[in-house]
């Protein structure tokens, strides 16, 4: 473990997070369109209107392209906020895991909870029966196409590492 505080690179925090949360939710993007593919769908964009659904309801499914556009502007908001609470608190957890990696993958691990235990019933989007290989694989793509990503780039910036 480590106690001292990490140093500061002089990167502008903003840029990091922004950084960090435009790679997450490239990564995350992309796996949920790729679930859906594997699952038989036939049209990956379908996410987007099922995620504007949580603002939007149920009528967001047969809306537009507009609400493609919505889908991807909170998916990418959620992205950043999770980008920036990991900016936020990364010296604190630094104290008590000093691997990147580590940390991101179990950085993971709450955002899946996040979303799936208050953002998601917060919304008008129907829950789906729990079912453990969905769960297990959900959580699999937070931890390493969210997690990861952001605690990579986060660290990146305190540890002054190339």
């Amino acid at each position: 473990m480590r106690s001292s505080s990490p140093s500061y690179t002089g990167t502008k925090p903003i840029r990091i997070i922004l950084r960090a949360g435009i790679v997450a939710g490239i990564l995350d993007a992309l796996a949920a369109m790729m679930m859906v593919l594997v699952r038989g769908g036939n049209d990956p964009l379908v996410v987007w209107k099922y995620v504007a659904s949580g603002a939007f309801g149920p009528d967001a499914l047969t809306n537009g392209p507009s609400m493609i556009f919505w889908g991807l502007a909170f998916h990418f908001f959620i992205a950043f906020s999770f980008a920036s609470l990991f900016y936020a608190i990364y010296p604190l957890l630094r104290r008590f895991i000093d691997n990147p990696t580590a940390m991101g993958l179990l950085y993971g691990i709450p955002v899946w909870v996040i979303m799936n235990l208050i953002v998601i019933p917060a919304s008008h989007i129907k829950m789906a029966p729990f079912e453990l290989s969905k769960v297990a694989i959900g959580m699999g793509i937070l931890m390493v196409c969210v997690g990861l990503p952001i605690a990579l780039i986060v660290s990146k910036n305190y540890s002054g590492k190339a």
